[in-house]
């Protein structure tokens, strides 16, 4: 059985969570899959841990799905929880104690810090040292690490009242610092950002009108499916 390590909490919006929950296993059944085995450990918030998705529909089970026609994904680890901003995922992967090491890394990581009005420079101190832990989890290598840019809540039921303008303004700006710093160290970066202003029908939407439905998951995961390819081959 494959083990997703999940530090979560339910809840529908972007708020502050405590340390203090233990952390649980999830054994999900190995994925069908031809190929070399290989590992693959992702690290993030409430986009990442699927909030108000079912397990299957976290699109990094679908990118799991979609590569399984050239590896076996023999071990799944997640590193996620609603409302984490950078600094709370690296305390989170320190508390883990995880010392495991993986074939391939991904980071998703922001929202948080955006929505609770923190600074860009603080984000970007922080996402770098992120992208460092990614590559120790990747045997030092960041070439076994990428990246997928902050989804746009601004276009969801939930920020209809709010500045959306506002939103999208300081998403991108943070999304350029992140994308700024994986250029530095050769990481790729995915943006999915596009894909969610994009799609904007009810259909991609979750339950809670605020977070995205499996459907906007699978894009993301195919929009992934290439840069993920080439990181398992190597």
């Amino acid at each position: 059985m494959s083990k997703i390590v999940a530090l979560f909490i339910s809840i529908g919006l972007f708020l502050s969570c405590a340390m203090t929950d233990t952390t649980e296993i999830i054994s999900i059944p190995n994925p069908v899959g031809t190929g070399p085995n290989r590992t693959f450990l992702a690290l993030g918030d409430s986009y990442t841990i699927g909030e108000s998705v079912v397990e299957k529909d976290r699109w990094s089970m679908y990118l799991i799905d979609l590569l399984k026609d050239d590896f076996t994904i023999t071990k799944h680890d997640i590193i996620a929880r609603t409302g984490w901003t950078t600094e709370e995922l690296i305390q989170a992967i320190a508390d883990s104690k995880n010392t495991n090491q993986y074939d391939m890394v991904s980071l998703l990581i922001g929202v948080n810090n955006q929505y609770r009005g923190q600074s860009i420079e603080k984000y970007k101190t922080e996402f770098r040292e992120l992208l460092q832990i990614s590559a120790r989890f990747a045997h030092g290598d960041y070439k076994k690490v990428f990246v997928l840019s902050i989804p746009d809540y601004g276009i969801t039921p939930f920020a209809a009242s709010r500045n959306t303008a506002k939103i999208a303004k300081e998403i991108d700006e943070f999304n350029a610092v992140a994308k700024d710093e994986c250029r530095k160290v050769g990481v790729p970066f995915i943006d999915i950002t596009t894909i969610t202003r994009e799609h904007t029908d009810v259909a991609y939407i979750a339950s809670d009108q605020l977070h995205f439905s499996g459907k906007m998951h699978e894009l993301w995961a195919i929009k992934a499916r290439e840069t993920a390819k080439i990181i398992m081959r190597q």
